[in-house]
């Protein structure tokens, strides 16, 4: 159907003759699809899946690093892989600078733990400002089904201490939702979540705010009413006259 609908808008503006029929095919709707909610972490399923890395050897601290700057920032896991020394400034406005979707260049800021743990990674690192800064054991790049196994393996020790995981499937994405719903819950604008994620439109955001059942729950207790008491509606005299004389 989105082909069908891109090529008929083309069709609009080379043959306007055939306009009535054109607009016909324009006018059906798109089927609509069952959307389920975003999976996410809560507090203390973020804590145990970042204690379950071994800080002892290389890789447990990179991963570490990798990790807590995805939950923090929300990168895209085409963005966290491509992330270069240079684009990581750790001086005042900390932030995190990266290309997204289109070639769109969004910054992302750092929290002091966050700096504080990419300082130490980084200075252990080494490397020039063009070098990655999460590479694998050979040095290079990691790849896409690099950072899901070692998300995946990290989420499979977390689950020993944190049962709840047990019901959630661990992807980069989520952690992407993860970052987005500790802003929301942490009372920032959905606009301003659109921005920090690198999304098109403030309205990709919405999502947030369905899956939030926390949220809903202060909207729900805001229309509880105060002090009212139930019972029995009983009307007055004037008002039974007023009927029975129908």
């Amino acid at each position: 159907m989105t082909a069908i609908r891109s090529f008929f808008q083309y069709a609009a503006f080379q043959e306007p003759g055939r306009s009535d029929h054109i607009q016909r095919v324009l006018a059906m709707p798109t089927t609509r699809q069952d959307r389920a909610l975003i999976d996410f972490l809560t507090y203390p399923e973020i804590q145990a899946l970042l204690t379950t890395p071994d800080n002892t050897t290389w890789t447990g601290r990179r991963d570490q690093a990798l990790l807590l700057l995805a939950i923090q920032t929300g990168l895209r896991l085409s963005e966290l892989i491509h992330l270069r020394r240079s684009d990581i400034i750790l001086t005042s406005g900390a932030h995190v600078r990266c290309y997204g979707k289109g070639r769109k260049e969004h910054c992302t800021p750092i929290t002091k733990q966050g700096v504080a743990v990419m300082k130490t990674w980084l200075q252990e690192r080494g490397g020039s400002e063009n070098d990655v800064v999460f590479p694998n054991t050979r040095g290079t790049q990691l790849s896409p089904d690099g950072v899901q196994y070692l998300l995946a393996k990290h989420a499979a020790k977390a689950r020993e201490t944190c049962p709840s995981l047990k019901k959630k499937r661990v992807s980069p994405h989520v952690l992407r939702h993860t970052a987005a719903m500790e802003l929301l819950q942490s009372g920032v604008d959905h606009s301003v979540i659109a921005l920090w994620l690198g999304h098109e439109s403030p309205e990709t955001t919405h999502i947030y705010l369905q899956a939030n059942l926390a949220l809903k729950e202060k909207a729900l207790a805001k229309t509880k009413p105060l002090n009212v008491k139930t019972g029995r509606y009983r009307p007055s005299d004037n008002l039974l006259q007023f009927l029975d004389a129908l």
